[in-house]
């Protein structure tokens, strides 16, 4: 196959992010929660794997007519933030004012951050928290904290989408790969086991989530904090 049909495939593949997304959205639409996140979970998993290979094949030259950028923000901002504050609203677990503020929060100050050309940083990762809605929701939804607890959680990202405070993406991000990119498929393992059993609280899944999440949103944070190491000549 000519590497530029390759790298229509790619696009294609990014696309059916979406696809994923109106499936999940459909469960969700049903409270059928567990569905929901293995679908989004599904989406995250064709997040993870088309970057590379949209680097490997040069889209942005071999298909430049699809703008591959535009059409993984547009995917990412469905399943990372709209279907996950829907989530976060309709199941109940911030209740009366606290779930409007709560989603308009998310939504209103993701589409502004999902828009900075300065997101990323010189190592690949984020500046500030990258709109990642989705792992907090699920992490929600496994250990049910007190609603103070969830709105807290909810603010205290929103702000940090704006603070000077960097989060590692876990393939691109070169310090710490070797820990981050198992962490990060721990993280999808653990996200799937946790919505099979539906969320069971006696469940290992939900503490392996929550520590897998715990260590993706600081890992950046610490990076900063602890300077590089300099290469030996």
């Amino acid at each position: 196959m000519k590497t530029r049909y390759k790298a229509l495939g790619v696009h294609l593949l990014t696309a059916s992010g979406a696809v994923f997304a109106m499936l999940a959205m459909l469960a969700a639409a049903d409270a059928q929660w567990s569905l929901m996140f293995l679908w989004l979970v599904v989406a995250f998993v064709v997040d993870g794997v088309d970057g590379p290979l949209a680097r490997k094949y040069g889209v942005e030259t071999n298909w430049a007519r699809v703008d591959g950028v535009i059409l993984d923000l547009m995917v990412d901002y469905l399943t990372y933030i709209f279907i996950p504050a829907f989530a976060l609203f309709k199941s109940g677990l911030l209740p009366g004012w606290t779930g409007w503020v709560a989603i308009i929060i998310i939504v209103f100050a993701s589409a502004i951050y999902m828009a900075d050309k300065g997101m990323k940083t010189p190592d690949k990762s984020f500046m500030g928290f990258p709109a990642a809605w989705n792992m907090l929701v699920i992490v929600i939804f496994a250990t049910e904290p007190n609603f103070w607890v969830s709105l807290s959680l909810v603010a205290a990202l929103a702000v940090a989408m704006f603070l000077p405070l960097k989060f590692v993406h876990p393939v691109r991000t070169k310090r710490w790969r070797s820990v981050t990119l198992p962490m990060a498929l721990a993280w999808t393992l653990f996200a799937v086991w946790a919505a099979w059993v539906d969320f069971h609280p006696e469940s290992w899944a939900l503490w392996g989530l929550v520590a897998t999440s715990v260590y993706l949103t600081l890992a950046g944070i610490a990076q900063q904090v602890i300077p590089a190491r300099k290469a030996s000549r």
